[in-house]
């Protein structure tokens, strides 16, 4: 738990120096799309087109760009090789989008599934549980309170854990960008041709993605897409 604490920590100081990287080059009204500010190979380039005083500022950003990307790797091998003392590591690492990284992060903040006793306190506590929230639902008449037909408005829960969130929405984009799991990916596509908002068919993907990981966790079970295959159908 804490190799994953400490590699969060680490992968956020390099995508916060990253931005102020391109934060500098903004400043001084030059676009950086891409990741080409990044490359050894472009940098000389790049420095070339600010003033001495911008070009210092980024030099060091550069230099520690570079010393987080080196502890970044260590720390995700570290976090790796830690996860695989555990059999269960392999069994999630199968799971469509949760790879090596993924499952040790997701490992560091379960610990165990048999603390959730349903998949539904599962995704409550990941942050994909559905809620339904409304006000003023109570209202006065004739002298006595009595509940008004008030609109409610779904959503997510509110109390989860932040990390966990992040671990299976990222692996729905995995998922849906890559296009590696053809039964999710058919799930998804036929929510938008239902009319479905991508945000919302890809949160639905996000929760199917949470079910079987909760399965597998606590049967042991790897991944089977012919099991999957048969509920997408039904």
């Amino acid at each position: 738990r804490e190799l994953a604490r400490t590699h969060r920590m680490i992968s956020s100081d390099l995508v916060r120096v990253r931005n102020r990287l391109k934060a500098t080059f903004r400043a001084r009204g030059i676009a950086t799309a891409g990741r080409g500010v990044y490359r050894q190979g472009e940098r000389e380039k790049w420095l070339a087109r600010l003033d001495p005083a911008s070009r210092a500022t980024a030099t060091l950003l550069l230099q520690e760009l570079d010393a987080l990307v080196v502890l970044d790797a260590q720390s995700a091998q570290q976090l790796v090789r830690e996860s695989h003392r555990h059999p269960v590591a392999r069994v999630l690492e199968t799971a469509p989008g949760i790879g090596p990284i993924r499952a040790a992060e997701l490992m560091a903040v379960v610990v165990t599934p048999h603390r959730f006793r349903t998949v539904k306190q599962f995704l409550s506590y990941s942050g994909l549980g559905i809620v339904t929230r409304s006000s003023a639902d109570w209202v006065r008449e004739g002298g006595r309170w009595v509940r008004a037909q008030v609109p409610r408005t779904v959503g997510l829960s509110r109390r989860h854990n932040r990390t966990l969130k992040v671990v299976l929405k990222g692996a729905a984009t995995t998922v849906l960008s890559a296009r590696c799991c053809r039964p999710l990916c058919e799930h998804y596509d036929q929510l938008l041709e239902e009319g479905t908002k991508p945000n919302l068919a890809k949160l639905t993907i996000a929760r199917r993605i949470a079910t079987i990981v909760f399965a597998m966790y606590k049967n042991e079970e790897v991944f089977d897409p012919q099991r999957l295959r048969s509920t997408v159908t039904t």
